[in-house]
């Protein structure tokens, strides 16, 4: 048992999917184990369960929404602060820090929580955004992430940041790793035509950011040169980005390649597919502030194809940094993935990005701070 018990309230927007819900959950599962009280405080999901099912504890108010009647819950906050005895209040996305920070600031200095941001994301610059380092410890995802807050950020005392990786877990991204035969074998009853095609993988939601467009780009070509290829999207649609995949689909049908790509939407299986997978790829535009589907295909051992810029050339330049193309460079692109296709890439057994230093790392942030109170 730990010396002595925290409350924990981590706050977001929604449990449903991704990878700062995902940290959510694993975070709460550290501080369960660890003996600690975890609080989630987001507009639920289908996360939510996993995450009770484990021990945390989970409250459901609509406080991500990009409303002024959102600040209503200020109030009910900061009661809950104090009702709930929290030690910790972390906040991981701008709507629920802003509540949060409003409802922290207007509280009692010398009983209030101590109150921790994560800057998962290099957000556009400016007022709204700057909440995310307004935390009395900043954690930044990556040194990418850290570089963000002090060029843009000059003000804040980098005493304050403190640079945690994400992590995966080695246990669910083992390497080597090969899809059991029943999931096999319902994978090809659903695509038999990936039984003699090359698959390239690329996984992400589908938002101008990650990148599908240069992945459609690339399929076209690598059709056109008589590779046998079929490209697989993983990732759910955004109602509000209808338009954008509608554009896609008619790129797609306008290069004539229809049978050539698959969307399969959000899936639970990610790890039997990217094992299922020749070649994943990571191709936003912009730079992001971690590449964790990077980290989760390259711990398994498939090899990684990705713009060398931000969290995402971070990941591949520390493990396989072979996998590392020149942003936006389609000849680039397409000659690697060409030439990986040839010959077999070995990638290293070796992750210095582990869940295990994550999680260690953010439990010592609460346990310190909250010693200091």
């Amino acid at each position: 048992m730990v010396q002595q018990r925290l409350t924990v309230l981590q706050v977001l927007p929604a449990m449903e999917s991704g990878g700062v819900e995902r940290g959510t959950l694993e975070v709460s599962d550290a501080l369960v184990a660890a003996g600690h009280r975890s609080i989630v405080l987001s507009g639920g999901g289908q996360l939510v369960s996993r995450l009770t099912g484990r021990g945390g504890e989970h409250i459901t108010w609509p406080i991500g929404k990009k409303s002024l009647a959102t600040l209503r819950w200020v109030r009910r906050l900061r009661e809950l602060l104090i009702d709930e005895q929290v030690d910790i209040v972390h906040a991981r996305s701008r709507v629920p820090a802003w509540i949060t920070y409003l409802a922290w600031k207007s509280m009692d200095p010398a009983s209030r929580p101590r109150f921790v941001t994560t800057v998962h994301g290099l957000y556009s610059v400016g007022r709204y955004s700057s909440v995310m380092v307004r935390g009395e410890r900043v954690i930044a995802v990556s040194e990418t992430a850290r570089r963000y807050i002090t060029d843009n950020y000059p003000k804040v005392d980098p005493e304050r940041v403190v640079v945690i990786p994400r992590g995966v877990d080695a246990k669910m991204f083992p390497y080597g790793y090969r899809p059991p035969h029943s999931w096999s074998q319902r994978w090809f009853t659903e695509h038999p035509y990936l039984l003699d095609r090359l698959v390239l993988t690329l996984p992400g939601r589908l938002t101008r950011l990650k990148g599908h467009e240069d992945f459609v780009e690339l399929i076209a070509a690598m059709i056109a040169k008589g590779v046998p290829v079929h490209g697989i999207i993983v990732g759910g649609e955004d109602p509000r980005k209808k338009d954008y995949v509608e554009s896609l689909r008619r790129r797609i049908a306008k290069l004539g390649i229809v049978e050539h790509i698959s969307f399969i939407g959000q899936r639970m299986d990610i790890r039997d597919i990217y094992a299922s997978s020749n070649i994943v790829f990571s191709l936003s535009r912009q730079p992001e502030s971690f590449g964790r589907t990077v980290l989760e295909a390259l711990s398994m051992g498939v090899p990684v194809i990705g713009y060398d810029h931000g969290g995402v050339g971070e990941v591949l330049n520390r493990i396989f940094p072979d996998g590392c193309v020149v942003p936006g460079h389609s000849e680039l692109l397409i000659a690697k993935t060409q030439d990986f296709l040839g010959r077999t890439r070995t990638v290293p057994d070796v992750n210095p990005f582990t869940l295990d230093s994550m999680l260690s790392r953010t439990l010592a942030v609460y346990e310190q701070l909250a010693a200091g109170r």
